[in-house]
């Protein structure tokens, strides 16, 4: 892994921001990824997967459900718990291994704690802060992604189960989930019609779709859920019948902080990566260091991120002290995400050929970066939420 960014490391956010319990949580999580994702994940994206024992390890050791509760059997680290988690994760290069893992306890488990009840928590929790049931969230539609309010993807109640008829596409951990996280539609249109279901792997009713070879994300499975007359019991309805867009967006701004998080430890990673290049590569009777165009483009970069990392810290705490977290998940997830794009693009301009080989760490950043400004919300969809506030 590369080494850590000085000048970020001097703004002592950690110190500010963070618990004693956050700061030995990253050194856990720090050497975790070392010793145990870093050498194996080329394999992983080879396979398009992470592996289920390494979910069932992460469990064991704590580090699933560090956002919730404690009385729900979690870490009760809030959103700083999922701050550091997921820039540790994206620290590692591998921004697949980073997206399987919080989708499963950030972004789609969390709804247990939110809007499930307490028969609901005792059944499904164990199996999914061991890491024994993994779990996927299915919102996005073929012709609905960021207009939540156009889902189509039926819920019809019938005696003692509702009935779920459509389609669900571009799900990570499709293929290798147990849990589904499903937002379907039980009433009339927008947002006032929809609710939130557990949909167990098994169900009569539920099969796979395709499966997608993406350009990043490689170590990440994506793929479809097609429910046709899929009989899911009532009681495993998370919340009550129309509350569902209220729950989703409570997951989306969690989910989307925890994204601009990914998006700052695939940056440190990069731009770590790239200063030892460049201080390292012979060129014009010094190194490319001494060129200071190359130098100030650092410098610039790091600036950036630093600045977008001291707003993530900044929201996340504001978050954990009952802030509403909607604007400040919609600024993150709009900047940081672009920021690390143009890094990345820098980056690997400045690697020059070992920057576009596959599989080196600059352009496995670069790639992965890419989806982060779209998914959880596109930039385009986040300045317009930020622009109904202005």
């Amino acid at each position: 892994m590369a080494a850590s960014n000085r000048v970020i490391d001097s703004l002592r956010l950690d110190d500010t921001f963070l618990t004693e319990e956050h700061r030995a949580l990253r050194d856990v999580l720090r050497r975790y990824v070392r010793e145990r994702v870093v050498p194996y994940a080329p394999a992983w994206e080879s396979r398009m997967r992470v592996p289920d024992e390494v979910f069932a390890e992460m469990g064991d050791l704590g580090l699933l459900g560090l956002s919730f509760p404690v009385e729900h059997g979690g870490g009760g680290a809030g959103t700083r718990g999922a701050v550091v988690l997921n820039e540790e994760l994206g620290r590692s290069t591998f921004g697949g291994v980073a997206s399987s893992v919080s989708v499963h306890t950030d972004f789609s488990a969390l709804h247990l704690s939110r809007a499930g009840d307490g028969e609901q928590r005792r059944r499904f929790l164990p199996g999914v802060l061991s890491g024994r049931r993994i779990c996927a969230l299915a919102v996005t539609e073929p012709d609905a992604s960021s207009d939540l309010t156009r889902l189509t993807v039926r819920a019809r109640r019938d005696g003692d189960c509702y009935v779920l008829d459509g389609r669900k596409t571009f799900i990570t951990n499709a293929n290798i989930a147990d849990l589904f996280f499903v937002v379907a539609r039980t009433g009339g249109p927008g947002r006032h019609g929809l609710s939130l279901f557990v949909v167990e792997r098994g169900t009569p009713g539920m099969a796979g779709g395709r499966t997608f070879e993406k350009t990043g994300w490689r170590s990440s499975d994506t793929g479809e859920l097609v429910l046709d007359r899929c009989r899911v019991p009532a009681r495993n309805r998370l919340g009550e019948e129309g509350e569902g867009f209220g729950w989703l967006m409570r997951g989306l701004d969690h989910e989307r902080i925890g994204l601009a998080a990914q998006a700052v430890g695939l940056g440190e990673a990069a731009l770590a990566e790239t200063t030892a290049w460049l201080r390292a590569r012979p060129a014009y009777g010094g190194t490319l260091w001494d060129l200071q165009a190359l130098r100030h483009d650092m410098a610039r970069l790091t600036a950036r991120l630093a600045s977008a990392k001291t707003l993530l810290y900044h929201a996340a705490a504001l978050a954990d002290a009952g802030a509403d977290p909607r604007t400040h998940a919609a600024v993150l997830k709009s900047s940081i995400p672009e920021i690390v794009n143009d890094l990345a693009y820098r980056c690997v301009q400045v690697n020059g050929g070992n920057g576009f080989v596959a599989g080196s760490a600059v352009e496995r950043v670069a790639r992965d970066a890419r989806f982060l400004a779209i998914g959880g919300g596109s930039t385009e969809a986040m300045l317009d939420e930020i622009a109904r506030s202005l």
